[in-house]
């Protein structure tokens, strides 16, 4: 099946994870995963245990062409995403909504703004201006260290980066000093709710 961007370029699987998970029975101890399939866990553990409802958001998909090969099977073979996303996770926690993005970076200081998009940084500015809880996960897959910024610092770094010599990446001791480190361990494996609950509560 072929996908396509909303501005019409083909979208090229990178191999990165695809959606899985919450299913009844978690394998918890798994390691080596992806950063989503580690939150997808988390997430799932966090509804199991009554903590919170946070799921990660489907991407919407417009079909364009289905080949039916047989009267009974249907193969969908051209599709398009209907509109850029918005954040990878939404829910709520302790009555608060809740919206974050979840990114990896190999780089050992940094990741690149252009990892993000415009929209989903409006997107988050919007949740903040009406009370929600907005932040990014970052992953340095490097140092193997997992942290929580609040959405204002990345706020703060994508405007300045539109600035004439503005810097194109958010430096990973800005997550050092203004972010918190998340703990990982067995069960959640990666715990950003008890980070949610010393910052925001």
């Amino acid at each position: 099946m072929t996908l396509f961007y909303p501005n019409g370029q083909p979208y090229r699987d990178t191999g990165i994870r695809k959606e899985s998970m919450l299913q009844s029975a978690v394998d918890y101890g798994h390691r080596g995963m992806t950063l989503e399939e580690d939150l997808n866990v988390t997430n799932s553990y966090y509804i199991q245990t009554d903590q919170a409802v946070i799921y990660k958001k489907p991407t919407p998909v417009q079909i364009v062409h289905v080949d039916y090969p047989k009267r009974s099977a249907a193969k969908i073979t051209e599709a398009y995403f209907r509109k850029a996303s918005t954040t990878d996770y939404n829910g709520v926690y302790r009555g608060k909504y809740i919206d974050f993005e979840a990114k990896e970076t190999t780089h050992e200081n940094y990741i690149p703004l252009k990892n993000f998009h415009r929209h989903q940084v409006e997107h988050m500015d919007r949740i903040r201006r009406h009370g929600g809880i907005g932040f990014i996960i970052v992953k340095f897959t490097k140092s193997d260290e997992v942290f929580l910024l609040d959405a204002v610092y990345l706020s703060e770094c994508w405007s300045r980066s539109l600035e004439s010599g503005g810097r194109k990446s958010i430096p990973k001791q800005l997550f050092q000093d203004k972010g918190h480190l998340i703990p990982q361990k067995y069960l959640p494996r990666i715990d950003y709710l008890c980070v949610v609950n010393d910052v925001y509560f």
